[in-house]
């Protein structure tokens, strides 16, 4: 049974960050407490209403990812039991399947993008001037298409209701460094390539992903926050993809779908959704977690 929660209480632990969907605890040490609630947003905008148990399938898809990845790049799980931190007197039952205890890192003001298909604002962009955040691409690409080889492409770190923005590499390096942005690169890319051929035998095309890099205290890079999920990666099925067409998909784009029908300008706060859009997303996130994590060992 998958437990409902929209936002986080623990008593006795410092509140550190409150965003889209995680809650960021300080715990005693260099480690924080890292809670998936329930909240959904969509185009930067938390949504009034739970999706049930999505914090749950989120944290079990990113544990999957982080532990078959952990080869390519550090993570910033520790392993530690989130029985063992809860405050005394809290319910651990809404709780452990949805929480982690992570190394506290500096994370990176980037995000760091891969894209192996042609969709979404790098569609857009590249209609526009034929590139995609200053990477120049072949003429006559079709909208979903794959990519010749897959293209890093970093975008700003924005604040709660204000959009990221896509960003060159030029200025990832004016940002961070030219030596850690090769390295983010690098790391983006090959997390990528290594999923995307796993979730190809499994039936799902990643046609992008998205995720978020810190260093520790001796400047090592970590990969954190969530990897390979529905929030932070668009997946098709590769049995209804078809090119030059927006295929379906196992994100939530089934709610900005939705969304779209309405009279709403995209500022907060944002409408209720319907039961049945609720649904359909439990179904559709609970689809990618039984097609990529089924029966595989460890």
């Amino acid at each position: 049974m998958s437990t409902t929660l929209h936002t986080s209480h623990l008593p006795g632990l410092p509140l550190l960050h409150q965003g889209k969907v995680r809650d960021i605890y300080g715990l005693p040490g260099n480690s924080l407490l890292m809670v998936a609630t329930d909240r959904i947003s969509a185009f930067d905008v938390i949504l009034p209403d739970p999706v049930p148990g999505k914090g749950e399938m989120l944290t079990r898809m990113s544990n999957f990812w982080f532990a078959r990845t952990a080869h390519l790049i550090p993570n910033h799980l520790l392993g530690t039991p989130v029985e063992q931190v809860l405050p005394r007197g809290v319910d651990p039952t809404p709780y452990v399947q949805r929480s982690v205890v992570v190394k506290r890192l500096t994370p990176l003001p980037v995000e760091a993008i891969a894209r192996g298909y042609l969709i979404g604002s790098g569609w857009k962009n590249y209609q526009a001037n034929g590139t995609v955040c200053g990477i120049s691409l072949p003429a006559g690409l079709r909208q979903a298409e794959q990519l010749p080889e897959a293209i890093f492409t970093p975008s700003t770190k924005a604040a709660i209701g204000d959009h990221d923005e896509n960003i060159s590499f030029d200025r990832m390096i004016e940002l961070v460094g030219a030596d850690l942005a090769e390295q983010v690169r690098a790391a983006t890319l090959a997390i990528y390539r290594y999923a995307a051929e796993y979730a190809a035998q499994r039936g799902i095309l990643i046609a992008d992903t998205k995720l978020e890099f810190g260093l520790d205290e001796d400047n090592r890079l970590h990969v954190m926050d969530e990897m390979l999920t529905p929030d932070s990666s668009r997946f098709w099925p590769a049995d209804e993809y078809r090119v030059g067409s927006s295929p379906p998909s196992y994100d939530k784009q089934f709610v900005r779908d939705y969304l779209e029908t309405l009279d709403w300008n995209k500022t907060a706060p944002g409408p209720t959704l319907p039961v049945a859009v609720i649904a359909g997303t439990v179904e559709r996130y609970a689809e990618a977690l039984r097609r990529l994590t089924a029966d595989v060992p460890g």
